[in-house]
């Protein structure tokens, strides 16, 4: 070993002792013949001296003399006290320093593309960090990530061998299925013209161990889906904390999930935990109340319908209409609002027409009166019970949806997070879990006018099982589904599974598809299913999504060790890159020339 204690290890025990340390120069100063080096690696920086009057020969001091930010250096020395004066209460090692008697230059660095140091951190855009992340990575903040995430996981790994849980590793590479998101494809070399996918999760492996006999399973899955980026998604691959129980139900599943969801926030945060045992919210609650099916439930601001206020011929024709073709009337009461200013409103306006609604009406309570330029269209009468079933009072701001129920929601949600934003609402110091629950098992196609298609997950059991499919309406009927909600996150997803080939094919045949489609899409799991499957059901949790919000990053890339850039690119690795035409001949693929 070229070590014989890491940087961060050392203490006022070892003063005197001789030791060897190995690592990168973080920092160096010349003091007029005396030559300081910060001597830095994943545990720490100690202080390394090179002074001729403790010990370095002037060979060392003219190779120190030398030393510049990020070589690699080994050095040996006499562990000495700092003169209390240099004391440093900040490090660990803040006490003693390295009298340096030996040094050996292992490697040296080009001038770095950017500063390592944390407070410098924002000097450098994210593309040049992302470009060279391995020098990133060795800033403390990142390492720290890493640590923190390693821990997370060996904890969530206990946690569940505790239980009985037993670790089981599913294929890479499978078979194409409508998990909601496009699949990355995979050509095959042996079978032409024939693909397999990445997994989008370990749903249908899963599902087979529990027929295997496997009753209680989980995995830190590695998933793969070809969707946008965005600040809480990774493109391309992120992991899971998956996991499925035999003859367990909803209750049961939640009962293992609450409690690891608790230590881990106690365990590795300083949070609050806002309720406990979490809220159960239907999902057309939660849409109602906050406008989302993954509400931040940090701060209260609840949406409150007002379409039994307005008629037909009120005079202000937004809300008329919208309630004249079958649509609602919401309002948002925001306390203390009235300080947003009027290119605050403006802001929340344009955030309101990104999520389909046409604007944004508002009342300002002001202390002269309520003021808006919807007064004049709602008349006083209107207004007024309004104010009074909102309960709104002066310094507070209404906001208004009206349109289709869903739009109204997603608008006004999307204004509601943004104003527990500008409002200071949004506590870190506050974690908040909730579970959503009773999911519409079917809903109306976005991308075909008149299809039904599933809602979430396909492999749910309905509620009420075959006589609910066979009797109910497609869009009444609810799925034993359910979700979890942290701090206006989803982080985990979850349902009772359909185990039963009658019902399979039945929930598929609303949903649009054959029973040929089916037996070729899923014919392993309905053949498994006709050789005694027990019930079950189980949940996976966005790993990466809840170390998110544990560390406190603004972004998911940062709990990544080698994440994809905004675009879904490497670019320290610059993929995806195109491939050689003897690579794409051998899998029997054509480029289309545009």
């Amino acid at each position: 070993m070229l070590r014989s204690h890491t940087c961060g290890q050392l203490r006022k025990s070892e003063i005197g002792q001789t030791v060897e340390l190995s690592g990168w120069v973080y920092r160096r100063r010349d003091h007029g013949g005396v030559i300081f080096i910060d001597l830095r690696d994943r545990y720490g920086v100690t202080q390394i001296k090179f002074d001729v009057n403790h010990g370095s020969s002037e060979e060392i001091m003219k190779n120190a003399d030398q030393l510049r930010s990020e070589w690699v250096i080994n050095v040996k020395g006499k562990v000495a006290a700092r003169p209390e004066e240099m004391i440093n209460a900040k490090l660990g090692t803040g006490e003693i320093e390295i009298e340096a008697a030996e040094l050996k230059i292992l490697n040296k660095s080009k001038a770095l593309p950017f500063e390592l140091e944390e407070e410098k951190e924002s000097q450098a855009n994210e593309q040049l960090r992302l470009k060279y992340r391995f020098l990133d990575l060795r800033r403390e903040k990142l390492q720290t990530i890493m640590k923190k995430r390693d821990e997370v996981i060996v904890a969530i790994r206990e946690y569940f061998h505790e239980r009985n849980f037993i670790d089981i590793q599913t294929p890479i590479l499978a078979n194409s299925s409508p998990e909601g998101a496009r699949d990355y494809l995979v050509p095959s070399r042996l079978y032409p013209g024939k693909f397999y996918a990445l997994p989008q999760a370990p749903q249908q492996f899963k599902q087979l161990l529990m027929v295997g006999g496997f009753d209680r399973y989980f995995q830190v899955a590695p998933c793969f889906r070809d969707e946008d980026p965005r600040a809480d998604r990774h493109p391309g691959d992120f992991y899971q904390i998956d996991f499925e129980m035999s003859f367990a139900s909803q209750e049961d599943v939640w009962a293992v999930t609450e409690p690891l969801m608790i230590q881990l926030t106690e365990k590795f945060t300083d949070k609050k935990i806002v309720a406990k045992p979490f809220p159960r919210i239907t999902f057309q609650d939660a849409l109602a109340k906050y406008g989302s099916d993954k509400p931040d439930l940090r701060f209260e601001m609840p949406i409150k319908p007002i379409t039994a206020l307005i008629k037909s011929d009120c005079g202000f024709s937004v809300f008329a209409s919208a309630v004249k073709d079958g649509g609602v009337v919401h309002a948002l009461k925001v306390d203390g609002g009235n300080v947003f200013t009027r290119s605050i409103i403006d802001e929340l306006t344009e955030l309101a027409k990104t999520k389909d609604a046409k604007g944004l009406a508002y009342i300002q309570m002001r202390p002269e009166g309520p003021a808006s330029p919807i007064n004049k269209f709602l008349g006083d009468e209107l207004m007024n019970k309004i104010i009074n079933e909102v309960g709104a009072k002066t310094g507070d701001i209404i906001f208004f949806g009206a349109d289709k129920f869903r739009t109204v929601c997603a608008a006004l949600g999307a204004v509601r997070s943004k104003c527990g934003e500008l409002l200071g609402l949004k506590d870190p110091k506050k974690i908040s879990f909730a579970w959503i629950i009773d999911f519409p098992m079917y809903s109306m196609s976005e991308i075909e006018p008149g299809k039904v298609d599933f809602e979430h997950n396909p492999f749910s059991m309905p509620s009420g099982g075959l006589e609910a499919l066979e009797k109910e309406q497609p869009l009444n009927i609810k799925a034993n589904q359910y979700d979890m909600a942290c701090n206006g996150y989803e982080i985990l997803s979850g349902a009772i599974r359909n185990h039963d080939p009658k019902i399979m094919y039945k929930a598929f045949a609303i949903a649009g598809y054959t029973k040929e489609e089916v037996d070729r899409k899923f014919g392993a799991m309905i053949s498994a299913f006709e050789f005694g499957a027990p019930p079950h059901g189980g949940a996976a949790i966005g790993f990466d999504r809840l170390l998110m919000i544990l560390t406190d990053c603004d972004s998911i890339r940062d709990i990544y060790a080698f994440p994809k850039d905004g675009a879904g690119r490497d670019v320290m690795m610059d993929s995806p890159s195109e491939v050689s035409p003897r690579q794409l001949k051998e899998l029997h693929i054509k480029m289309e020339e545009k």
